[in-house]
């Protein structure tokens, strides 16, 4: 399902960025206006895509690393079941315009508590497995592992608390700055622990599989998991510089942000300095490609997140395509890479195959280049068409009238709106090939069994 929320998922963003080139693409339908479908493509492949590679990926993993199996194979069912059911009712109500308005956490209130239930239940499958671990060790990518789930537990619950008025309608508790500072807090940490410490997890784990190297330095693993967590929850308030939050808000945020680089540096270089030794093995094997630029990726989001929260610097990028650009530096380069390889390195083993033996590798090493070119074309466009808005909203003639109206600006971003969608229909494109490839894979009979190389258990 990660592969099929995936393509759903950014299908749903190929469709609104053509919108912004031809605006008629919504053909005056209100199911296909952008307001509707941009909700549904971020909760899509943050919730869907992400979500699903998270839990698939964690229930692996903890139970290689703890050498035990799930404390519950039903209660994993009924979680995997009831995060498709909340996909579903997330695709039927974000496009009739039921949203509650809280960016990625637009669902009405019925849905939220389903995710509370859904959620509970996979921190017991994923904790219950932990205590019955046959191992003194929790190995460091279930401690990313642990927060993730913890920490999107406590944001989810409180960013939601609301009136309910009627069954597709409520009311935030929150008013005014308090209900803004309250969003940003759960906004930006479902980017530090849904998007960032989950995935981090699956780094710890599959990076040093597919390298068979040990990790680089596990002393700095853990360095790295407790700044990142200690550090990553007070970066919400860089969201709302120059608003009615209060000033000493607005620069704590700064702050913290800026100290955030030192932790998420330390996690990119561990993970890249893994291939300490194996860099040969870069030419061979598209699934390391995926997750060592993906590591590239994370590296270079992690250092442009922390100068987009310092003030100057926010007062060029803030309300521009340039933060629009920086999210899919995160999202594709990132997020989704790491996935990919993930589930390249997983899928086989799933169909009774060695590790990563899908059925085509040049198929693989063909959508890494798509990925890649997609990716690259996507946040450059970004980038460009950001600081030229930034620099035409702020000049002004000598009387002290701006010297470009909005609609020039707009204009001006047309050239970077149509590179923005070739790139992401080109890593959409990608998404295809993986599904051909999963599928013929999955079709495949699986190598005799004195063939097959089991994987050990323990950490790497």
């Amino acid at each position: 399902m990660t592969v099929v929320w995936g393509i759903v998922g950014m299908l749903v963003g190929v469709i609104i960025a053509a919108q912004l080139v031809w605006p008629a693409l919504n053909f005056d339908i209100p199911y296909l206006h952008f307001g509707r479908l941009r909700p549904l493509h971020t909760n899509a492949v943050i919730f869907a895509f992400g979500g699903c590679a998270l839990m698939a990926t964690s229930l692996y993993i903890v139970q290689r690393t703890c050498q035990a199996r799930l404390i519950s194979d039903a209660l994993a069912a009924f979680v995997f079941w009831g995060w498709q059911l909340v996909i579903v009712l997330a695709a039927v109500t974000l496009p009739l315009g039921l949203t509650s308005s809280k960016e990625y956490a637009e669902l009405e209130w019925p849905i939220d508590i389903l995710i509370t239930v859904v959620w509970v239940a996979y921190a017991i499958v994923f904790f219950g497995t932990i205590l019955k671990r046959k191992t003194q060790h929790i190995y460091v990518a279930n401690w990313f592992f642990s927060s993730f789930i913890i920490a999107v537990a406590i944001l989810h619950i409180f960013n939601s608390l609301a009136i309910p008025v009627t069954l597709t309608k409520s009311y935030s508790i929150y008013a005014g700055s308090v209900d803004a500072m309250v969003q940003w807090w759960y906004g930006h940490n479902a980017v530090g622990f849904f998007l960032t410490a989950g995935f981090l997890g699956i780094m710890y784990y599959f990076v040093p599989k597919q390298a068979e190297r040990p990790v680089y330095s596990y002393r700095l693993s853990v360095v790295h998991f407790w700044a990142l967590i200690a550090v990553y929850v007070w970066a919400g308030p860089h969201h709302l510089h120059y608003t009615t939050l209060p000033d000493w808000a607005q620069s704590l945020g700064m702050v913290m942000s800026l100290i955030l680089l030192a932790p998420s540096w330390g996690g990119m270089i561990n993970g890249i300095m893994t291939l300490s030794g194996a860099w040969d093995k870069l030419r061979s094997d598209p699934i390391l490609k995926f997750l060592i630029v993906s590591l590239s990726f994370y590296g270079m989001s992690t250092f442009e997140g922390p100068m987009m929260s310092i003030k100057s610097v926010n007062a060029l990028s803030h309300y521009t395509d340039w933060t629009i650009g920086h999210v899919h530096s995160g999202a594709l380069g990132w997020v989704a890479m790491i996935s990919i390889g993930a589930m390249y390195h997983l899928i086989p083993i799933l169909c009774g195959k060695k590790q990563g033996e899908m059925y085509s590798v040049k198929l693989i090493d063909l959508h890494f280049w798509l990925s890649t070119i997609g990716t690259v074309l996507y946040i450059a466009s970004m980038w460009v068409n950001g600081l030229m808005q930034g620099l035409m909203w702020r000049a002004v003639n000598d009387d002290g009238t701006l010297t470009y109206s909005f609609a020039e600006a707009v204009e001006a971003s047309y050239p970077g709106y149509v590179v923005r969608f070739i790139g992401g229909g080109i890593f959409f494109a990608g998404m295809l090939v993986m599904a051909y490839n999963v599928w013929m894979t999955t079709r495949t009979e699986p190598a005799p069994a004195d063939e097959q190389a089991v994987p050990a258990g323990g950490a790497a």
